[in-house]
């Protein structure tokens, strides 16, 4: 099974560069998981699909669908248990 952690993030959003170093360290340590940086400015229909409305946005998904979603600033064990649910 396939799990995504897709993060929607802005350059001028302060809290996204909060969330940037759990990230980092969660790919670092969840190989196979795939990573992806999706800026909101450069890519709204994305944006629009996942319905984002406040940054940052995390999306955890495997091949059914949305596992879970986060908004604003979230602590790697939060993420970490989403990711472990999406990979069950």
């Amino acid at each position: 099974m396939t799990v995504r952690l897709l993060d929607f993030y802005a350059d001028w959003c302060g809290p996204c560069d909060a969330q940037d170093p759990i990230l980092e360290e969660l790919a670092a340590d969840y190989g196979d998981v795939e990573f992806e940086k999706i800026d909101v400015d450069q890519d709204q229909d994305t944006a629009n699909e996942y319905q984002v409305q406040s940054l940052p946005t995390v999306v955890v998904e495997n091949d059914d669908g949305i596992v879970d979603r986060f908004v604003g600033v979230t602590q790697r064990p939060d993420i970490e248990a989403a990711l472990e649910q999406a990979d069950a």
